[in-house]
C-alpha cells in the first residue's frame, strides 16, 4: 500500500529537527504496517491556522492524482488547526479514495474531524488569549509588547537562571537624530515626500535598512503608524491599538482598529526622543492638512482637489445625458447593444482635441468661440430630433458638425 508522509512545525524558534523526528516516527509506523512510503511533504516554520502552505497544497494535489492511497502524519493538528481547513482536505481525500491516518488518532473519521477540529480551534484561541495576557503584563511594567520601531535597539540580557529578559529597549542615538530631523523638517513646511527624497538622496537608511517612503513618514494618524504618529517618541507606550485578523481567503493578516477604551497606555519617559512642544506642532500641522471628507472645512487644500482628466464629469452623451467613463474609446454609461441592435459599434467617446483643450487654457475670446460652437451644435441637434424619430448623439469634443447617429429601437 502506497503511503505519503506529512510533517510540520509552527514557529521559527522550534527545532528544525522536529520535522525529521515526525518523519522518523511515521516511517517506523509504516514499516510495521507493511506500507510503502512513496514521498514525504513538509512545511517548516508555518502556522497550521491556514491551508496556504506549499507542502500541504502539494500533498492535496498528488492525492487527487492518486499518487498514494494513505496520508500518514503524527497528529491531526499537523495537517491543520482550523475547523474549516481540516474538513476541506478530509473531504477531498475521501473523494479521491485516500485515507488519513495519524499516530495519535489512528484512522481519521468524520467524528475526529468534528471533535478534534473544534478542540484544535479552541487551542488556538486559548493560546492567543494567554499570549496577550502575558504581553499586557509586560506593557504594564513599561516594557515593549512586541516589535521594534525606528529609533530604538533591543536590550539583550538574561536573568540569573539563564532565561532571557524580554521587552527592554534603549534609544539608538543615530536613528534618534534622524527622527528629530524628520519632525523638524515637517514643522518647517516640508512634505513627507520631500523629506523621504532628501533622506534617500543622502543615503540615510530607513527602518529595517530599507529606503524611505512618504507613507513611512506620515503613516496613518488614527492608527498611530508612521514616524510622525509614534507616541513612543514622546515617552508614551500605547499597546492594543490594533488587532490583527487572518483573511480566510488569502491567509494574510489584516489590521483592525480597536476602540480607544481598550488601549493600554503606559508612560515611559526614559524612551522620549521628541519634546512635547514639537509633537504638538506636528499634530497641529497634520490637522490643518487633513482632508475633510464629510463636510467642507476651513482646510484650503480641500479646494485644490482636481479631477485626474481635463474634462472629467463635463462631457455628456447627447442621447441620454449620462457621462462617459475615463477609459479612452468607451461608450456612454447607458449604452446597451440590445437596445441599439442596428449598430455594430456604440457611440464611442473620442479623444479631446488640442483646440478643445485650448478653450480652457486660452484667453476669453477662444473660450467664447467654443461656447458659441457648442450652442450652434445644440441647435443642429434639436433640428435633427424634430425631423422624425431619429436620435442623434452629439459629442462636444469632436470636430464641428460631427455626429454619431443611433437609431431608436
Amino acid at each position: 500500500m502506497k503511503v505519503a508522509l506529512y510533517a510540520r512545525y509552527s514557529l521559527d524558534n522550534q527545532r528544525d529537527a522536529s520535522i525529521e523526528d515526525q518523519l522518523r516516527l511515521c516511517r517506523l509506523h509504516a514499516e510495521k504496517q507493511g506500507w510503502t512510503v512513496v514521498d514525504s511533504y513538509t512545511d517548516r516554520a508555518i502556522s497550521g491556522a491556514s491551508l496556504l502552505r506549499p507542502g500541504i497544497q502539494e500533498l492535496i494535489g498528488d492525492a487527487m492524482r492518486s499518487k498514494f492511497v494513505v496520508v500518514l502524519a503524527e497528529a491531526m493538528d499537523r495537517l491543520s488547526r482550523d475547523q474549516e481547513d481540516i474538513a476541506g482536505p478530509f473531504k477531498r481525500m475521501a473523494f479521491g479514495g485516500v485515507r488519513i491516518v495519524t499516530l495519535s488518532e489512528g484512522d481519521v473519521t468524520h467524528l475526529h474531524v468534528g471533535l478534534k477540529g473544534t478542540m484544535n480551534a479552541l487551542f488556538l484561541k486559548d493560546f492567543a488569549d494567554k499570549t496577550r495576557r502575558g504581553l499586557r503584563g509586560r506593557v504594564a511594567d513599561g516594557k515593549s509588547g512586541g516589535g521594534l520601531c525606528f529609533g530604538y535597539d533591543v536590550v539583550r540580557q538574561f536573568a540569573a537562571n539563564g532565561e532571557p529578559i524580554r521587552g527592554d529597549r534603549t534609544i539608538n542615538g543615530e536613528e534618534a537624530a534622524v527622527v528629530r530631523r524628520i519632525f523638524a523638517d515637517y514643522i518647517a513646511g516640508k512634505s513627507s515626500c520631500a523629506i523621504a527624497f532628501e533622506l534617500n538622496k543622502e543615503g540615510v537608511p530607513g527602518p529595517q535598512d530599507a529606503e524611505w517612503g512618504p507613507s513611512t513618514i506620515h503613516g496613518n494618524p488614527k492608527r498611530g503608524v508612521g514616524i510622525l504618529n509614534n507616541e513612543l517618541y514622546v515617552g508614551r507606550l500605547v499597546w492594543n491599538r490594533l488587532r490583527y485578523l487572518k483573511d480566510p481567503d488569502t491567509g494574510k493578516r489584516v489590521s483592525r482598529l480597536n476602540p480607544e477604551s481598550e488601549w493600554v497606555i503606559q508612560e515611559v519617559l526614559e524612551m522620549r526622543i521628541i519634546d512635547q512642544e514639537v509633537w504638538n506642532a506636528v499634530k497641529a500641522r497634520q490637522k490643518s492638512l487633513a482632508y475633510e471628507t464629510s463636510e467642507p472645512g476651513e482646510n484650503p487644500l480641500n479646494e485644490r482637489r482636481r479631477p485626474k482628466h481635463l474634462f472629467a464629469g463635463l462631457v455628456k452623451c447627447g442621447c441620454c445625458g449620462r457621462g462617459y467613463p475615463s477609459r479612452p474609446q468607451s461608450p456612454c454609461r447607458s449604452w446597451n447593444p440590445m437596445r441599439f441592435p442596428s449598430h455594430r459599434k456604440p457611440p464611442w467617446r473620442q479623444h479631446v482635441p488640442n483646440d478643445a483643450a485650448g478653450w480652457v487654457r486660452c484667453p476669453t475670446s477662444s473660450f467664447a468661440a467654443g461656447v458659441a460652437l457648442i450652442s450652434q451644435q445644440r441647435k443642429h441637434f434639436a433640428a435633427d430630433l424634430a425631423r422624425g424619430g431619429r436620435m442623434v448623439c452629439f459629442n462636444a469634443t469632436r470636430r464641428p458638425h460631427s455626429y454619431c447617429d443611433v437609431r431608436a429601437g
